[in-house]
């Protein structure tokens, strides 16, 4: 079931269903890369719980009108209506007020929620229209979707994926630096309200596949994953799209093989497992690698105080540095020095009474700085200044250069 699931071939709505959720998912974390380089992520939560007493009115609205309830374009209108009353409320609380933006975000993210929650109570209890299924716009579901409710959503999240990508590079230059962007002439107030308005656009997209609370996780996690993987910008904004249509591609695949795991939660928690393969083994950033130069750095903080001890004649109490040591052939099991440990004993210590040179003379200040004890001094000097160096040594020494 499952392979048929991520092969497409659990029939025709179900593949749209999952084409959709992966299109979603490639928009959510592009989308989201410019959210968390302008340390604006919250935003996104006030959005998303904003939306909540829109889908609730437009339910109202279009049941008092003889309609439909449950449209699916008129509830998805509403929450976008709401949504953007939720956002511009965030920017004037933060702008016209003393209120920090996260106090604003959390006014406004409690207020549109607890509404939406009341509405929603009150739904329950109205005679006509059909309320069933509204709770699925809270956590997400795809149970019984329509073939038009899939391909709107579809439609609409590859339409919002192709804006994210058209307005990247403003979007960037705003995100880094809003001082230079706008003395290129862009107008970061403009940039920033396309953004929101991005932001805004995957929210309600998602909102029934993901839902309003977990969409917030669909637009965060994957540009932090990417993160860990590399320096550059353009890099992330791909590498988060990779990851956000991954997650959502094998979270509703998963939720279509197995109806009865919702989509929304499914897909986030596939996301995560995403973040925390990239938080152990990423090649830079991941935890194992940050554990293994710990280790390499240790090792040689080691093998270099066991130089030292071995060309001033002194013991060696320290059975990891003297078994560094042995492992190089530098020194013999009774710690005593073999002729190549003699000679790099002897180089350690030249090397260190010429750093000591080095950071007492206000003239090579700028080298001084790269004093850590295991940087060679050759890859900092010139040939001439070592020189220089040599001539103050107190005693003469055979210098050895590579």
């Amino acid at each position: 079931m499952i392979r048929d699931a991520l092969l497409f071939q659990l029939g025709y709505n179900a593949t749209l269903v999952t084409l959709g959720a992966m299109l979603l998912g490639m928009a959510a974390g592009v989308g989201g890369t410019f959210l968390f380089l302008r340390k604006r992520a919250l935003v996104s939560d006030a959005i998303s719980h904003a939306t909540l007493p829109g889908v609730g009115l437009a339910f109202m609205v279009m049941v008092a009108f003889g309609g439909d309830g449950r449209n699916l374009i008129g509830l998805l209108g509403g929450a976008a209506v709401s949504a953007a009353l939720g956002l511009l409320g965030v920017a004037w609380l933060a702008s016209r007020t003393r209120l920090a933006e996260d106090a604003a975000i959390g006014a406004v993210l409690s207020v549109f929620f607890g509404f939406g929650v009341v509405l929603l109570t009150m739904i329950q209890t109205m005679s006509a229209g059909q309320q069933a299924g509204l709770e699925g716009f809270l956590l997400g579901s795809t149970a019984g979707m329509l073939r038009s409710d899939a391909m709107i959503i579809a439609g609409a999240a590859a339409l919002t994926l192709g804006l994210v990508l058209a307005l990247r590079r403003p979007l960037t230059l705003a995100a880094f630096d809003p001082g230079f962007a706008a003395s290129t002439g862009l107008n970061v107030a403009r940039t920033d309200l396309a953004m929101m308005g991005l932001v805004l656009a995957v929210t309600v997209v998602g909102l029934k596949i993901v839902g309003l609370i977990l969409i917030v996780a669909l637009l965060i996690i994957p540009p932090v994953t990417a993160r860990f993987w590399t320096e550059r910008t353009d890099h992330v904004v791909v590498l988060s799209g990779v990851f956000g249509g991954g997650a959502a591609y094998l979270g509703a695949a998963f939720s279509a093989a197995l109806p009865d795991l919702p989509t929304g939660p499914i897909i986030v928690l596939v996301g995560f497992a995403i973040f925390a393969v990239s938080l152990l083994l990423a090649p830079q950033r991941g935890v194992l690698s940050a554990v293994l130069r710990h280790r390499m750095f240790q090792r040689r903080v080691h093998l270099r105080q066991g130089l030292l001890a071995l060309a001033q004649g002194q013991p060696i109490y320290e059975p990891l540095t003297l078994r560094l040591l042995r492992r190089e052939g530098l020194a013999l099991p009774d710690g005593v020095a073999t002729p190549a440990g003699r000679a790099r004993a002897g180089k350690a210590l030249l090397d260190e009474t010429r750093w000591q040179l080095v950071r007492q003379d206000p003239s090579f200040e700028a080298a001084a700085a790269h004093y850590d004890g295991l940087t060679p001094i050759e890859t900092v000097l010139t040939v001439d200044q070592l020189d220089e160096i040599d001539q103050r040594l107190p005693q003469p020494h055979e210098v050895s250069r590579p």
